[in-house]
């Protein structure tokens, strides 16, 4: 009974550190895990909202699968897709992946894990799925931030083929679906600049955050201003 109590603590912790999302929806929402969470105030969705003087809402959380098998979990927020709160949104930015493989296949033979989150054309899989269900449901545009490579050898440095594949094919689906975007954060994180890394080798520094936070922003106005030609649209 007590190492029950512990978790139930410590799940309620994790789900009270994702903020409440405004009724009916709001500007900027961000789904995912620790890669967005981490590093409190100064994380990711944090650096967004400040770059661009936006309201940000974040649901992203620590250990959050993109699939996650258990309800319990689930409703609290360890399922990316479950943490979408529903509503209208400018914008909907969302990561994920990484923690299915762990969970799932050990980070070893992922072949058919891979293949469930988005198949070998791109069309069709979890991930497919639930983005074209964000753009139906709230009229946002999508965007998916691809994950960046360790620095040195992390606890998810098995994954990182397997990673590159599923981006990939996201990058695909998106290439043909106006509205949905992928931004891959390894454009502007250099895995051989320690600092932009914590100690772990996996997650974002607060410099790292900060770094593809900037980035996350600049894409977002970026796009944005390209949408008001109507030829070349978003």
């Amino acid at each position: 009974m007590h190492k029950i109590l512990i978790a139930i603590a410590l799940v309620t912790g994790l789900a009270a550190c994702t903020d409440t999302a405004p009724r009916g929806g709001g500007d900027i929402l961000v789904l995912g895990d620790s890669i967005m969470a981490w590093n409190g105030g100064r994380a990711i969705p944090d650096v967004i909202a400040n770059q661009t003087g936006r309201s940000v809402t974040s649901r992203a959380v620590p250990g959050a699968q993109f699939d996650n098998a258990s309800t319990v979990a689930s409703a609290v927020g360890f399922d990316i897709q479950q943490q979408f709160p529903g509503g209208r949104w400018n914008w909907v930015v969302v990561n994920g992946g990484a923690n299915d493989l762990n969970a799932d296949c050990g980070c070893g033979a992922c072949g058919a894990a891979v293949d469930a989150l988005i198949a070998p054309d791109g069309q069709s899989g979890s991930i497919p799925a639930f983005l074209q269900r964000l753009r139906a449901q709230t009229g946002a545009q999508v965007m998916w931030m691809g994950y960046y490579a360790g620095s040195g050898s992390g606890a998810f440095a098995g994954c990182r083929d397997d990673l590159v594949e599923i981006e990939s094919r996201i990058a695909r689906f998106a290439a043909n679906r106006p509205g949905v975007h992928f931004v891959d954060s390894e454009d502007v994180i250099d895995r051989g600049d320690r600092g932009l890394f914590a100690r772990d080798n996996v997650h974002p520094s607060a410099r790292g955050s900060a770094r593809i936070g900037a980035y996350l922003a600049q894409e977002i106005t970026a796009r944005e201003s390209r949408s008001q030609n109507p030829a070349d649209g978003l």
